[in-house]
This record gives C-alpha cells, structure tokens and sequence, in this order.
C-alpha cells in the first residue's frame, strides 16, 4: 500500500453531513470492488482526516442499502487505522434518556440481507467479535470526554440493537429489545463495525439519544415520566440542536488518539492485503 493518505477517519451519522470548509478539503470519488465511495480528505483537530457521511450529504440513502463495503475498503485504501463515529441512537432503557451521549461498546445485530464480510468467496475468516469497537479506542475516547460534554451526560458503555430500517420500532420490539439487554437502538452501527474491524481499523462510536424510541426512555429530568416518541422530524430538530456537541466531541477525541494508535489484528495480515488488492470497479 501506499503512503498513509489519513490514518483517522470520521463517519458521521443522521445531521452530520459535513465536516470541513470546501475551500480547504478536497473531494474524493473513490472506485472500490463494491462501487464507489465518496470521502472527503480534510483537517480536524489539528490531524488530516478522511470524512465520509453514512446517508449521503442529502440523506438520501436508507440505512439498509447503504454500501457498507465500499465505504470501508474505501477508507482502507487510504490507509485508515481508526474510525471515529457518530450515530443517532433511541433510548430503549431509562439510564440512557434524550440529550445522553452515549460510547457504544457492544451490539445486538436484527438486520437482514445486508453483505456483512469481505471473506465470502475463496477465503473465509471467522472475525472474534466479542468486543467489537476496538477496546483501547474506547477507553481513550472515554478518558478524553470524561462523564460529561458541555452539560450533557456522557455514559460510558451501552450496547445498541441494530434494526433494519427506515423503519423505527414497535412499543413492544421495544420492550423486547430492553429485556434482551440493549440501551440505545439504531440502524446503521452493523455491519460497518465488523467491516471495519476485518480490514484491520478499530473503531470508536459517540450517539447520541435523540428520542424515546416507542416512548420508553423518559426525557431527562422527568424520570418518572413517558419518553418522546420518536419520528424523523424529532430526530432531525434534536440533532441539528447537539450538532455543535458532537464536532467538538469528535475533534476531542481524534486529539486524544495517539499517533502511533495500532488496531488489533483480528484477521491475518496478508488476507487484509488480499482484499484490498482486489480488483476495482468503477
């Protein structure tokens, strides 16, 4: 591979669709085996940084056809180590209320059909995924944030089932998801994560609970009360409210990572270099 472009990248969910000034950041349409990827090569918190949007800048594409694929081995061919991300998350359990940041370190997976590995033709790699963000991220990103962000609560574990959307949930998938033990739901975090972790990149993830999902999480300060039910219009306000928040969380941990940040080798070396040999398509 060539010289690192970025060894940090940013992956920004619902209402963060741009990071930098056009005027100083440079566009990149990059051709992969799955399609193409667009990143945007940029400087945040004194670091070069490639910065690519989940939805698309208009939030045009629906969290179960977004090409997970391409947008990994995209940001892996510019030599990514570590992937920070933000997220919109409901709040399913009461600690983890509307206005809460939360550090994601585990997952529930209940999408479908959705292509969740680089290895399923000639080589196949069982990735270990029992700590799925990368460990030494999160404990940087939590130490760096401390238990708070310019008044708002920063819980420093959670685990988030992943639905497949556009969607949002019932009352009682809800309730389900509560007793199977997750805090937040979403529906972007899987497969990127283990995509990510396959090509040799840990990641870190900020949400940020926007709603009550099917009204379960109370709203902060009203713990006894009913949470928001959630729906777009909700989501998009509260997010456009926390955006400054969740820059200046991004840019606080990107400063904290070290320089010499390494992921965890989950699969061999050289099929990591295999896929990212791979042919490329336009």
């Amino acid at each position: 591979m060539s010289e690192p472009v970025a060894r940090i990248a940013v992956i920004g969910g619902s209402g963060l669709y741009s990071l930098f000034d056009p005027a100083e950041s440079e566009k990149r349409s990059i051709a992969t085996p799955y399609g193409t990827a667009s990143v945007t090569i940029g400087t945040l918190a004194d670091t070069t940084v490639a910065f690519l949007t989940r939805h698309g800048v208009d939030h045009s594409v629906a969290p179960h056809l977004i090409n997970f694929r391409a947008n990994i081995w995209a940001l892996a061919s510019l030599g990514v180590r570590a992937i920070v991300s933000s997220a919109a998350v409901g709040g399913v359990h009461p600690d983890y209320a509307p206005g809460t940041f939360v550090l994601t370190d585990q997952f529930i997976d209940r999408t479908h059909g959705r292509a969740d590995t680089f290895y399923d033709r000639g080589s196949v790699q069982h990735l270990a995924a029992a700590d799925p963000f990368c460990p030494t991220l999160h404990s940087i990103a939590e130490t760096a944030l401390g238990g708070e962000l310019d008044g708002a609560r920063v819980v420093p574990t959670g685990t988030v089932v992943v639905i497949q959307g556009p969607r949002f949930s019932t009352r009682a998938e809800s309730l389900w998801f509560r007793a199977a033990g997750a805090h937040t739901v979403n529906m972007t975090l899987y497969p990127e994560v283990p995509l990510a972790a396959e090509l040799g990149i840990g990641t870190v993830n900020l949400s940020f609970v926007t709603d009550g999902d099917a009204g379960l999480a109370p709203a902060l300060g009203d713990e006894d009360g009913a949470g928001d039910e959630v729906s777009a219009e909700l989501v998009f306000a509260r997010l456009a409210e926390a955006q400054p928040r969740i820059v200046r969380a991004i840019e606080t941990v990107i400063r904290a990572i070290p320089d010499d940040y390494e992921a965890r080798e989950l699969i061999p070396a050289h099929e990591v270099a295999a896929v990212l040999a791979q042919q490329v398509t336009a």
